[in-house]
């Protein structure tokens, strides 16, 4: 058995009855059922569609994602996050680099580099390296004046958390963002990289070893396991190359907002929706979930 869910943006909901009600028809599945009027519906299917990426395209030009995975289950048990441009708006690093005047240059490398087209600790390494110089003071004022958390956050994580839930946030950025992340979003845990710095300076290097993609698989296993869990209990969400092996790793891998390589290789893909779609995605209605 499959679920299908439907979802549009929370902030200009625009799913309308007619067109879930003939998605579900068209496909032979069962009852609507309304997650958020306007904004959210489900519904189960026998089999799995032929057309879904056909129909998944059409519905994108409508302002609505679509969604097909297992019925079972669906409900994870920890979450596993991105930071930069996942859970908060902004890439850390591009906005460092705009404060020492070599934003375009680095704005680049993480474009190409999240697009899986370089590689990520080489890349990584050549934009901290054009931060040498910066005042380590920077990092606070970056955060304080640039940094935004992305819409739906806190409620994603409050609500698996009231369930039972842990969140644990994983970045190939920087601990001096990670850590007023998660303490302002909730979450349990954080890893990321350590910039590094001498004489308040920083010293444009970063310390070894560099947290990627593959110790975002090895997150989701150590952490899992430590509570008792599997990968299949994950729900993991990113948008960058490097996270698309705890995404694939995950019980429930999403690609949000992602880069162009990345959503083409994520069966899961929400472009329209906020963090709350991924509530939705488990079968939690707007009514269960927590301020």
């Amino acid at each position: 058995m499959f679920t299908v869910t439907l979802l549009s943006n929370p902030a200009a909901p625009c799913l309308e009855a007619s067109a879930a009600e003939a998605l579900a028809s068209a496909w032979e599945g069962g009852a609507l059922r309304w997650l958020a009027p306007g904004e959210a519906a489900e519904f189960d299917l026998a089999t799995r569609p032929a057309d879904l990426w056909t129909r998944w395209a059409a519905l994108q030009g409508q302002g609505i994602d679509l969604a097909l995975q297992p019925s079972a289950n669906r409900r994870r048990r920890m979450l596993l996050a991105d930071m930069d441009s996942t859970m908060i708006a902004q890439e850390c690093i591009d906005e460092l680099a705009d404060m020492a005047g070599v934003g375009a240059r680095v704005k680049d490398i993480t474009a190409r580099a999240m697009n899986g087209e370089l590689d990520f600790e080489g890349a990584l390494t050549e934009r901290v390296a054009l931060l040498k110089g910066l005042p380590e003071s920077v990092i606070a004022e970056v955060y304080d004046a640039r940094i935004t958390m992305a819409p739906g956050g806190k409620v994603l994580i409050a609500t698996m958390k009231a369930h039972g839930g842990h969140a644990a946030l994983v970045s190939g950025g920087f601990t001096a963002f990670t850590e007023r992340v998660a303490a302002e979003l909730g979450f349990d845990e954080h890893r990321a990289n350590t910039l590094l710095s001498q004489d308040g300076v920083l010293t444009g290097e970063v310390a070894r070893p560099i947290l990627g993609r593959e110790a975002k698989i090895e997150a989701l296993e150590q952490i899992s396991a430590r509570l008792g869990l599997t990968p299949a209990d994950v729900l993991a969400v990113g948008d960058g190359a490097n996270d698309l092996g705890m995404i694939h790793a995950a019980g429930t891998g999403v690609a949000l907002h992602a880069k162009p390589a990345v959503a083409a290789e994520s069966d899961l893909r929400v472009n329209h929706g906020d963090l709350t779609a991924l509530l939705y995605l488990q079968g939690y209605a707007r009514a269960e979930f927590v301020a």
